[in-house]
């Protein structure tokens, strides 16, 4: 186990709790005027899969198991969850439903994901930054409107609502962040 301070816990990392593994969903620092500064995690215990949410002093030490870190690729969905196959080794992992969670939307045939591995078991999945989608459906750009900061909301092709600038109309193939939702540059495909 490794000793690290609770700011620099991030989504996707495990913790050692009370003995315990958990996987950080949200990990959100905070700052207040006055005070301490504060980490706020909520976090996922494997075993069961409980939800728990916990706060820390920013400058605390919290436990992080040791998670490898493998890149896979990302093979099909069935009735037993998702399939990933390592390229290196062809060894084949099922990811379940709730592991998953909402990335789930994202996942494209042959996409290469990290999966965070401890003791064989798959824990959490990192998808690519972005990815590329297309807009299935949008409305339509009220003249008038300014340029700037105004956007429009847009249907992805994985099903997915995101808000798009008014220069995009369905069909535009586009850059999505996959943490956030949102748009980030028109495909250069």
């Amino acid at each position: 186990m490794v000793k690290v301070i609770a700011s620099s816990v991030r989504k996707g990392n495990v913790l050692d709790v009370d003995g315990k593994l958990y996987v950080v969903l949200t990990a959100q620092n905070f700052h207040p005027g006055k005070g301490t500064p504060v980490t706020q995690v909520d976090m996922r215990r494997i075993v069961d899969g409980v939800k728990v949410s916990e706060r820390w002093r920013t400058t605390e030490q919290v436990e992080r198991a040791f998670v490898e870190d493998v890149s896979f690729q990302y093979l099909y969905e069935d009735g037993e969850g998702f399939h990933f196959m390592n390229p290196a080794t062809y060894d084949q992992v099922v990811v379940d439903v709730e592991t998953m969670g909402d990335q789930k939307a994202y996942l494209q045939e042959g996409m290469s994901c990290i999966l965070s591995i401890h003791e064989g078991i798959p824990l959490a999945l990192e998808l690519p930054r972005h990815v590329t989608l297309e807009i299935t459906e949008t409305e339509p750009v009220v003249k008038g409107q300014t340029a700037s900061s105004s956007y429009k909301p847009a249907m992805l092709s994985n099903g997915v609502r995101t808000m798009v600038p008014p220069h995009i109309n369905a069909g535009t193939r586009v850059v999505i962040a996959t943490e956030d939702n949102s748009y980030v540059e028109r495909a250069k495909d």
